[in-house]
């Protein structure tokens, strides 16, 4: 019987991530910090001795996932069902201007609740495209794949067989990970979380799952 693993790696810092503008699947780069947190999160990557790396198409997925292939030996393949959610017309936006703007689907979000009103993507939709490029994969060791936080709890609760209305687990922060694995025999593989938010010791953001409007809330790459 042999373990099979799977790291599910958030991109690094962008200038609209410091400046808690909504992202999606708008294309910002790293900014500086962020390239020191590829850098950083690749030596530790590194040590797990990745078999495979997968990444997002977006611009801030692909730049970090050069960075930690460059550390891993690995060529990154880049693959357009790892990208953010679709945040429709939040795209571009701060949380002040979502919040001043469009109040009644800003409350809905602050709650948890998945926001079917800004148009994009369910949180369901999300998980079904990312599972379809989990399902193609080389089944080997270790994968790790560079997504982005909404993409990522996504395919985390559709792997742990967890309703997608609820994100238990709450964001990922920049540069950091959570942890699958499985054992592989005869039976379907059991997908169990061996850690989440996993990455180079320090403060960790976002922490809370269920936060008020100056916070990080459950389902964003903000």
């Amino acid at each position: 019987m042999t373990t099979r693993s799977l790291l599910l790696l958030r991109h690094g810092r962008t200038a609209w991530n410091a400046q808690r503008r909504f992202q999606g699947q708008a294309d910002p780069s790293l900014d500086e910090i962020g390239r020191a947190q590829a850098y950083e999160v690749g030596a530790l990557i590194a040590a797990v001795r990745p078999d495979q790396l997968v990444t997002s198409d977006l611009a801030r997925a692909e730049q970090t996932a050069e960075i930690v292939g460059a550390a891993c030996g690995l060529e990154p393949i880049a693959d357009a069902r790892l990208r953010e959610r679709g945040l429709g017309h939040w795209e571009g936006l701060t949380r002040d201007e979502v919040a001043e703007t469009y109040p009644d689907e800003f409350a809905d979000w602050v709650a948890g609740r998945d926001v079917s009103r800004r148009g994009g993507e369910s949180r369901d939709q999300v998980a079904e495209r990312a599972l379809k490029a989990f399902h193609e994969l080389s089944v080997v060791p270790v994968t790790v794949l560079v997504s982005h936080s909404a993409t990522a709890m996504a395919l985390t609760n559709a792997l742990l067989g967890i309703e997608q209305r609820v994100h238990p687990l709450g964001p990922l922060a920049n540069c950091h990970w959570s942890e699958l694995y499985c054992e592989l025999h005869d039976e379907a593989p059991a997908w169990r979380l061996r850690g989440h938010n996993l990455g180079a010791p320090g403060t960790i953001v976002p922490l809370p799952a269920h936060v008020g409007p100056g916070d990080d809330a459950a389902d964003a790459d903000a």
